[in-house]
């Protein structure tokens, strides 16, 4: 039996604690003029480090982990620091070029890079959070607006091609916007074409993603085409959810999570459980702590003494938003199932180490603050 509790998930998790509690003091104390100089350093050395899950052995088909004995470090999870400091680091030191579009090309590929090595392993869900600081924090060091659309447009062009409607909404909208700004002729009509061509590839796009995220994208549309297979994970956790009403069914009374119904209980869907054994109104508490400790960040970036500082604070709010929202977002069924934990809350020791690490680099950095 005490070998059970040594592997359980519980046990995992404190193991990671002590840890994370070090990660925590040394981002509160480092130097913060450090991380600005040596940070590109730091990143190309994290692109290699993230290479080496590839040599190790696999995990439920994944390459994500690298074995330290009997536990496993995943390498990506700390890859999200890197890349909010180093974006920082190149958007601070070149804030006068942000009006130019040309200087969106290299924070792009900054971000690109790591996304794909991750997206590779293949971990979808951490390679698209990667994404997530860029376009806010270029908005906070002063991109215009036109600028960040022409960021999004091949994006939503994509996005939009599978429903006609949408399709056609979003090519006048596109006419609007180029209109409004008054680009060079050529240079407008370019942008216009490119991104209906883009669209119109979108079948091919579809069919390069690899059979379970087919699934769990038709399982989001309709769960009730696969209720056992893609759509599985959905309707349980809004089972879960549901059977708990308001205030749940008691601490450890959950019938799904005990009868194991929930899958991945411990990780993905730790909201389904607080949801069955304590209710909705506990998840809207966690919630409210939630919006309020990331609206603190944005507050705390807005009202920051560097530039530097501020864009750490707006990327680290961006992570800690695209990870709640996500999670929650997945666990009702708003959105296919990407396997992101909920931070502090959820299993994973990699995940709650760099949790603790990027709010002791808030209280580094908040500190300049004015508020």
């Amino acid at each position: 039996q005490s070998s059970d509790i040594l592997r359980s998930s519980f046990f995992k998790q404190l193991v990671f604690l002590g840890p994370s509690l070090i990660g925590l003091l040394i981002m509160i104390f480092i130097p913060k003029y450090l991380i600005h100089k040596y940070i590109f350093t730091i990143y190309f050395i994290v692109l290699g480090v993230l290479f080496l899950p590839y040599f190790g052995r696999t995990i439920a088909g994944t390459y994500r982990w690298i074995d330290l004995g009997p536990i496993g470090f995943q390498p990506s999870e700390f890859a999200k620091l890197i890349i909010v400091f180093s974006l920082a680091k190149y958007l601070s030191d070149h804030n006068l070029e942000m009006k130019n579009f040309s200087s969106f090309f290299f924070p792009i590929i900054m971000v690109i890079i790591p996304a794909v090595i991750i997206l590779k392993q293949p971990d979808l869900g951490t390679a698209l959070v990667l994404l997530t600081p860029l376009l806010p924090m270029l908005y906070w060091a002063g991109a215009r607006s036109y600028h960040i659309f022409l960021s999004l447009a091949p994006l939503l062009s994509v996005l939009t091609a599978f429903h006609a409607l949408s399709f056609s909404i979003w090519g006048v909208l596109m006419i609007v916007i180029i209109f409004l700004e008054r680009p060079k002729l050529i240079f407008g009509l370019v942008i216009y074409f490119s991104n209906l061509f883009l669209g119109l590839l979108a079948p091919a796009l579809w069919n390069s993603l690899k059979d379970y995220q087919q699934n769990r994208i038709l399982a989001l549309i309709n769960p009730e085409l696969d209720p056992l297979g893609a759509a599985y994970q959905i309707i349980q956790s809004q089972t879960a959810i549901g059977s708990g009403g308001a205030f749940g069914k008691g601490w450890g009374a959950g019938t799904q999570t005990h009868l194991k119904f929930l899958p991945v209980q411990e990780s993905d869907f730790i909201l389904s459980v607080i949801g069955e054994e304590l209710g909705f109104v506990f998840i809207l508490v966690i919630i409210l702590i939630f919006t309020w400790m990331i609206l603190k960040m944005v507050k705390l970036g807005y009202s920051s003494k560097d530039r530097f500082s501020g864009l750490v604070l707006i990327g680290i709010a961006s992570l800690f938003m695209a990870h709640v929202f996500v999670n929650i977002a997945m666990t009702v069924g708003m959105i296919p199932v990407k396997g992101l934990p909920l931070p502090f809350i959820s299993s994973g020791g990699s995940f709650l180490m760099s949790c603790f690490m990027m709010v002791g680099i808030v209280m580094n950095v908040g500190v300049d603050s004015t508020e």
